[in-house]
């Protein structure tokens, strides 16, 4: 951290500059370089000192600070990638229930001022506790949706696509039958969504320990339909490869989907339905982007148990 003028000007960690390079395109890199004075401007414009290290995701920079009159918050600011200008309006409709409250925004700049949360739910060694708690988030978050976010029903027709076209590339790497039941997931429960605002990347990382609720739910990919959709990634949690190592996968599998479908209080056949049409493309997806063998060997073996 250093000043300028009477401003902070934080670093940009290593690691998410380093995300620029190579491959990625020239307009994430120039964003990148404006980062120290975007942020500068904000630290001034919320009247907010810095707090603590600088920390980062994929797509998004979190700067501890601190204002007064205001609990510790943080501020972020996230490269424009699709999706992410509905984070705040997913945050107004939550009002601080079951999610981090949010205290300022800036759409123009993609940039957030948040409450500040403490550990996340990885430290709950316990998965049939962590998986309950996922659940009930997903109740809480699951309110009506604000206007003009995403619909999930509107990809059904491109998931499907996807689905289908990638495993013909892949030789088919899982059986018909278990293709065949995603598909009709998508044809049959696609169109009947509600209109409930769904988190959409609920898992370990991104539930939060807080003073003020228990758990607060954190960068959400927000839209619109089925909170049951939001299981696979409660089971994909960084356990995932432990869970499926068990003695019983097939029976550890259904346990921890039926305590997050009570938790959830979410019909258990869309639960499961969702669940395997979600790794079924997931897995397929997986190959394209390279994920770990073990990763997409998990992830095959979840849709088929579920199928």
């Amino acid at each position: 951290m250093r000043r300028v003028g009477t401003a902070a000007m934080i670093t940009v960690p290593a690691a998410f500059a380093d995300k620029s390079g190579g491959g990625a395109d020239r307009r994430r890199r120039e964003w990148i370089e404006t980062l120290p004075g975007v942020v500068a401007d904000l630290l001034r414009h919320w009247s907010c000192t810095p707090d603590g290290p600088v920390r980062h995701g994929e797509v998004g920079l979190v700067v501890p600070v601190r204002r007064a009159g205001l609990p510790c918050a943080v501020l972020k600011v996230s490269f424009p990638y699709p999706d992410i200008e509905y984070e705040p309006a997913a945050f107004a409709a939550w009002d601080g229930r079951g999610a981090v409250e949010l205290h300022a925004r800036d759409d123009e700049r993609h940039a957030m001022l948040l409450e500040r949360a403490g550990d996340t739910l990885a430290t709950v060694t316990d998965p049939d506790r962590a998986i309950a708690i996922q659940g009930a988030l997903t109740r809480r978050l699951a309110v009506a949706a604000p206007p003009g976010l995403p619909r999930l029903a509107d990809r059904m027709d491109q998931w499907e696509r996807e689905i289908v076209s990638t495993a013909a590339t892949f030789g088919d790497p899982l059986p018909a039958g278990v293709i065949g039941a995603a598909v009709a997931t998508l044809r049959e429960l696609g169109s009947d969504q509600p209109d409930l605002l769904v988190h959409g990347d609920l898992h370990d990382a991104n539930v939060l320990a807080s003073d003020r609720e228990p758990w607060l739910a954190i960068d959400p990919k927000c839209h619109v339909g089925d909170p049951a959709t939001d299981a696979l990634n409660v089971i994909r949690s960084p356990r995932f490869a432990e869970l499926l190592c068990s003695p019983h996968p097939e029976a550890r599998i259904r346990r921890l989907l039926d305590i997050y479908t009570d938790a959830a209080e979410l019909d258990p056949e869309r639960v499961r339905r969702w669940t395997q049409a979600g790794a079924v493309r997931e897995a397929l997806l997986g190959r394209v982007d390279g994920d770990p063998e073990w990763l997409v060997a998990a992830t095959d073996q979840l849709a088929e148990v579920l199928t």
